[in-house]
């Protein structure tokens, strides 16, 4: 992706190294937003490791203003056995608060639209808090549709190690 002028003072473009600090804080960010404060337990070691090791597997497009990370889409290729195409989850779409309404959560999520596009993928997906009205209100604004008979699944903690166990 080539980076993208947003205004004067704002760039989209992909992450780089030197990113990690400023993708951290719109993950917090986001976690203080979604009433799960204490829930991060990423590091800038981990998301270097993540995004810029030897086979990175996830990757985050930023929005730069005046040289700090505002905004991130944070995402990883996904594939759909029905289609037999890869797709994109989008994991997490950030934009800290005081750079909201500046349309970089649209240009975030459109360059996610873009790769698609090149890469001939058939679809782009990710999950919104059911109580999150403005989310909600904005993927309804850029035509996203819900997917009302689907329920997300989750395995952690000591359920995730149990199950795990039983092929021991």
């Amino acid at each position: 992706m080539n980076p993208r002028v947003l205004s004067a003072d704002a760039v989209l473009r992909e992450a780089r190294p030197g990113d990690e600090p400023g993708i951290l804080a719109c993950i917090q960010a986001l976690a203080d937003y979604e009433r799960e404060p204490d829930a991060v337990e990423n590091t800038v070691e981990a998301l270097r490791a993540t995004l810029f090791g030897e086979t990175p597997q996830a990757f985050v497009h930023v929005v730069e203003h005046a040289g700090e990370v505002v905004g991130i889409a944070f995402w990883f290729v996904t594939y759909s056995t029905w289609t037999g195409r890869h797709g994109i989850w989008l994991e997490d779409l950030v934009v800290l608060p005081d750079h909201r309404a500046a349309g970089y959560g649209k240009a975030l999520i459109a360059s996610l639209a873009a790769v698609c596009q090149e890469r001939g993928y058939s679809r782009l997906e990710w999950t919104v808090l059911d109580w999150n009205e403005p989310a909600i209100g904005f993927y309804r604004a850029i035509g996203a549709v819900p997917m009302d008979e689907w329920t997300t699944q989750r395995l952690t903690g000591g359920a995730l190690a149990a199950l795990g166990a039983t092929l021991d």
